[in-house]
């Protein structure tokens, strides 16, 4: 018989071994996935004894993740800025870099403009529009995906969030006019495809061969969707209205002077922890 210890210092070592860089945290995700407890849980009962069936499924685990499963879709759950989320080879998994987009909407908007009415386009899990309704709770927001198992995610984490009364989910198409009867939003915020068509195989084989493609895809240079949102979504965006745009490494510039030529008064930038200029905001003519 082995403890939860014993289980997750094996796992831990596998992972080790085949010189993934978050062993530490991904043993701990998938033991306790396997044994149906939150991580908390799971580290007050590592002395305890685990059984057969519950080492059998962390070995299943191990193998799909050696075989470059992300850990996210093994456990079909992640956390967005301190929030749980749902996840499911339908979306991208989260990541840290986006979290830059939510501090940038919190700046502008707290002290402001605190119950602004939001737009999220291509939301995918709706990892963003959760975590700024919860950051900001007078905000009301409308998430937009052209995808409906994607939006069906979305869907399920805004329940799970108990955001209900406060985001809706909608489909529709960031590259083409807005559905009739959308209203007017003070703030739109996207983090669309960005990844040129052409870089795409290049990417490290855990994206490329998981995450769905069409989430990553931003045409021949990578700013199609952005020069769509911008043609397309502006109409709905109220004078004086904020955008935020998160960007690929050296789009920065490109989106900016994009922006300028669309009718928007100024934009500037905001770096990740990394030091790259990850979101651009701009500001619609008043």
């Amino acid at each position: 018989m082995r403890t939860y210890n014993d289980l997750t210092l094996m796992t831990r070592k596998r992972l080790m071994q085949a010189e993934i860089p978050g062993y530490q945290l991904e043993s701990r995700l998938l033991v306790a996935h396997a044994a149906g407890k939150p991580v908390a849980e799971l580290l007050r009962d590592l002395n305890l004894y685990t059984t057969e069936e519950v080492v059998d499924r962390v070995s299943s685990y191990v193998d799909r993740r050696l075989a470059g499963e992300p850990v996210a879709y093994i456990t079909g759950t992640w956390e967005f800025y301190g929030l749980p989320m749902v996840i499911t080879p339908d979306v991208l998994i989260p990541r840290m870099d986006t979290e830059v987009l939510i501090d940038a909407v919190k700046e502008f908007l707290t002290g402001r403009k605190m119950d602004a009415r939001v737009l999220d386009l291509c939301c995918g899990s709706g990892c963003i529009a959760c975590a700024i309704a919860k950051e900001l709770p007078a905000t009301k927001l409308v998430a937009v995906d052209i995808s409906a198992s994607a939006l069906q995610v979305c869907r399920e984490n805004v329940t799970m969030n108990r955001l209900n009364s406060r985001v809706l989910c909608l489909q529709a198409d960031a590259l083409a006019s807005p559905p009739m009867g959308m209203g007017q939003f003070d703030v739109i915020v996207s983090n669309p495809p960005y990844i040129a068509s052409g870089e795409i195989m290049g990417l490290d084989p855990s994206v490329r061969d998981h995450e769905p493609i069409w989430a990553l895809d931003g045409g021949e240079d990578g700013l199609k969707f952005y020069k769509g949102i911008i043609k397309y979504w502006r109409s709905v965006l109220k004078p004086g209205g904020l955008i935020f745009f998160e960007v690929g490494e050296g789009e920065a510039e490109p989106v900016r002077a994009m922006l300028l030529e669309g009718g928007f008064a100024e934009a500037e930038f905001r770096q990740d922890s990394g030091g790259t200029d990850r979101v651009v905001i701009g500001r619609l003519e008043e």
